[in-house]
């Protein structure tokens, strides 16, 4: 017992100084401790996830749902939380069992850890170090967020995206990067353009519709396929 306190009260005070490093309305480590619902939070599913690991599932599920009422935060006791992670305000987040957060995670409240799958096995996201995740952002499916990425707030994430990606939007998009370079919405390859792509099947379904009535497409407009963007002189006429 003597030889596990110093590690556990050391492990303790890091993760309080790193709350009061990230937080400007942090006073100080007292303050921290005593009044953060994610504080309460994560040190409850420290001892949950403990519990799930022995197989006692029961109780691990008992201790995170009792957290849940008190802290309006659901953590599954089988999900794996990193070092020093913040879930700052906290009301209604929600992360599932699979997933796994890395180390020096900030998660704002709102924010989804969820599946989109009902088979079993891994079907939550794997967050890298660093990360951020703004407040009301969804992060669904057995996907990856690379180290130093940005979630935007209520951007809806189903794809795995690179290091320091910088996302918004329904769905994510990769819009830049952490170090300030500017990425393109469509150059990434993980993050396409779902509305893009409707359109451009309703374009094309258009056209196919116009040849099989008049013989021939309205207007002069012409279509590639490479890009996924329609290129006209005039009116697509539709």
């Amino acid at each position: 017992m003597s030889a596990a306190s110093p590690g556990l009260w050391s492990r303790v005070g890091d993760e309080l100084r790193s709350i009061v490093d990230r937080d400007p309305a942090a006073r100080n480590r007292v303050e921290v401790a005593l009044l953060y619902p994610g504080v309460h939070a994560v040190w409850s599913h420290r001892l949950s996830h403990a519990l799930y690991r022995h197989r006692a599932y029961f109780l691990a599920r008992l201790i995170s749902q009792v957290t849940r009422w008190w802290t309006g935060i659901e953590i599954h006791p089988g999900a794996t939380l990193g070092r020093r992670l913040f879930i700052d305000h906290g009301m209604g987040v929600v992360i599932g069992e699979t997933a796994e957060v890395g180390d020096d995670v900030t998660i704002y409240h709102g924010v989804t850890l969820g599946g989109n799958s009902l088979e079993p096995g891994k079907r939550h996201p794997t967050v890298g170090d660093r990360v951020v995740i703004g407040a009301g952002a969804k992060v669904l499916g057995d996907l990856k967020v690379g180290s130093d990425s940005r979630i935007g707030a209520n951007a809806v994430l189903v794809r795995t995206v690179r290091e320091h990606s910088v996302v918004v939007g329904v769905p994510g998009q990769v819009i830049a990067d952490t170090r300030g370079r500017v990425q393109p919405i469509g150059e990434d390859p993980t993050s396409p353009d779902p509305v893009g792509s409707t359109v451009k099947s309703l374009l094309a379904r258009v056209q196919s519709l116009e040849t099989a009535v008049m013989g021939q497409v309205a207007g002069s407009s012409t279509y590639t396929s490479a890009d996924g963007i329609w290129r006209t002189e005039e009116d697509f006429s539709i």
